[in-house]
């Protein structure tokens, strides 16, 4: 009885969770940037670097939540719940500085419309997810319930649109690119790209676990 006093009874997993959603769509626009200003050199690592600093500040978020989730005694809701939803949610973050670095890496000389379009469905995707994630700290007003569902719905959508993208977007490039190592690179890319809609899409259905749970 005495440890449990000793306990704080909720930490303000809420709150932590905002500032995560908050650095995974910064980094998902220092990365559109990046593919937006691919043709300069100087501002293509200027927003590599963006991506790289929104990635380390979410890391930091998700290790100070998984270090909360053992100093709690009571949490807000389930243990389990807050562990997959830190780490999924950091998982997006990962995989947006894994397609900037990748495009380094490979020394991609510059992006195409299917690049793009996959970017731009990624940014979509982290902006519902940071809409999403900013609701669960409300959910006991119905209102606000639906509303996270809905936008979870959404970001099923965005997932599967990503999805037929990259589908057209690897036939083409079968069938047009005669460069092997441009196939290789290109391939690699945009699934990169397609996983960050799934990860987001995986985010979602935590979240409406979270909702069918505690609303």
């Amino acid at each position: 009885m005495l440890f449990g006093k000793l306990l704080p009874r909720e930490g303000n997993f809420f709150e932590m969770f905002n500032q995560h959603a908050d650095k995974i769509v910064e980094a998902a626009r220092a990365f559109s940037q990046l593919v937006a200003n691919y043709s300069d050199v100087h501002l293509r690592e200027q927003y590599n670097r963006d991506v790289d600093n929104a990635e380390r500040a979410a890391d930091r978020v998700t290790h100070d939540v998984n270090r909360m989730i053992h100093r709690t005694f009571i949490t807000p809701i389930d243990r389990d719940q807050i562990h997959k939803l830190i780490n999924t949610m950091d998982d997006v973050a990962d995989l947006i500085q894994d397609s900037a670095e990748t495009m380094a890496l490979y020394d991609v000389k510059a992006v195409n419309e299917e690049i793009t379009r996959l970017t731009d469905l990624s940014v979509k995707c982290c902006d519902r997810l940071k809409e999403a994630v900013y609701m669960i700290g409300k959910l006991a007003d119905p209102a606000t319930a639906e509303a996270a569902l809905k936008t979870c719905e959404e970001i099923d959508k965005l997932e599967s649109d990503a999805d037929r993208v990259m589908r057209s977007a690897m036939s083409k490039l079968f069938r047009e690119e005669p460069d092997v190592r441009e196939v290789l690179k290109l391939k690699a890319i945009y699934e990169l790209l397609e996983t960050i809609t799934d990860k987001c899409e995986d985010v979602a259905n935590v979240i409406e676990g979270i909702v069918l749970e505690h609303s």
